[in-house]
């Protein structure tokens, strides 16, 4: 690869990294009964769903290769993922046609917002494993939702639910100054970007 190619794929500002450097707000969540994790799967749904751990390891797994570019201004490029597509999950319910937005909401009571087309987009997916390991604590096991086209903050670790919604609300990260959308490109870092 040129280091043309590789320039295009890095946004202005980030500096790449080979490692995966460990961000988040609050305590790493360790499972020690999963039978008690669950993703729920609610708001502006004909009938809310509800999948039980067991279950949703046991959907169909695709592999998925990105970029990703965290905030923070580190880019690691050619991830290479196993998950589970946002289409599989989809299966599950019915939107209302209200639904324009998604509200990711992970442990202790951590959020993010998403457009709803970005959420459903092909290249969005449930993370499983990275570079051929299972996730760890620290990067969201047992399951993190993976956004590639916007910052890393916008793919939530230890991922519990997805509400649907009429109208964008602001995650955690979003009430604290940062981007309501998160482009790297367009360097939608803080809400004044």
């Amino acid at each position: 690869m040129s280091v043309s190619d590789i320039g295009s794929r890095v946004p202005p500002g980030q500096r790449l990294t080979t490692g995966f450097p460990v961000l988040h707000h609050g305590e790493v969540p360790y499972y020690e009964d999963l039978s008690r994790w669950d993703l729920k799967l609610f708001g502006l749904v004909e009938e809310e769903a509800t999948i039980p751990f067991d279950e949703f390891m046991s959907l169909p797994r695709r592999e998925f290769v990105n970029d990703i570019h965290c905030v923070t201004t580190w880019s690691k490029l050619d991830n290479v993922w196993e998950g589970v597509a946002v289409s599989t999950v989809m299966e599950r319910v019915k939107l209302k046609p209200e639904a324009k937005y998604v509200m990711l909401h992970a442990e202790h009571g951590w959020t993010t917002n998403l457009p709803l087309e970005d959420f459903l987009r092909e290249t969005s997916f449930f993370g499983l494993k990275h570079n051929g390991e299972t996730l760890t604590p620290e990067h969201g096991y047992p399951v993190r939702m993976v956004v590639p086209h916007l910052y890393f903050w916008k793919s939530a670790k230890w991922l519990r639910g997805v509400e649907f919604r009429a109208t964008d609300k602001p995650g955690f990260w979003e009430r604290n100054g940062y981007h309501m959308y998160g482009d790297p490109f367009l360097e939608q870092r803080y809400d004044f970007d």
